[in-house]
């Protein structure tokens, strides 16, 4: 049977949710979905507008992949979730394309969603490779 390692790092708040911040097996590592919340000041209101939250979001995603020995060259696939897809889309890509190099692009879905948590705008989960 695989082992499989579930991972609560502690340079994250606590998750939102009741789940693990990563959960790994057989070298994939399955990253809980992210929003624009300040890790240092979890509390603290999210920046406004979708640029701003994207750019939040990933920064805490590529800090998660740290926390694991991995950083996004390691992402191989990508969901998007998005509370306002038609008005968000186009500047969310924008942000988006900052984080990850042109030859290292993981697959991506993204979808429109009614409500993420604390009312973000965007919330984003990956695989990534070991």
């Amino acid at each position: 049977m695989t082992s499989i390692l579930r991972h609560n790092l502690p340079s994250m708040p606590p998750s939102v949710s009741p789940s693990s911040h990563a959960v790994e097996a057989d070298g994939l590592v399955f990253l809980t979905g992210q929003f624009g919340r300040d890790l240092k000041d979890p509390e603290a209101p999210l920046p406004p507008g979708i640029a701003a939250q994207t750019r939040r979001t990933l920064q805490n995603m590529r800090s998660c992949l740290a926390d694991l020995g991995l950083d996004m060259r390691n992402v191989v696939s990508v969901r998007v979730f998005l509370t306002e897809f038609k008005r968000d889309y186009d500047e969310m890509n924008q942000a988006y394309a900052e984080f990850f190099e042109v030859e290292h692009r993981p697959t991506r879905t993204c979808v429109g969603v009614t409500s993420i948590v604390r009312d973000a705008l965007v919330e984003i989960d990956c695989i990534a490779k070991r």
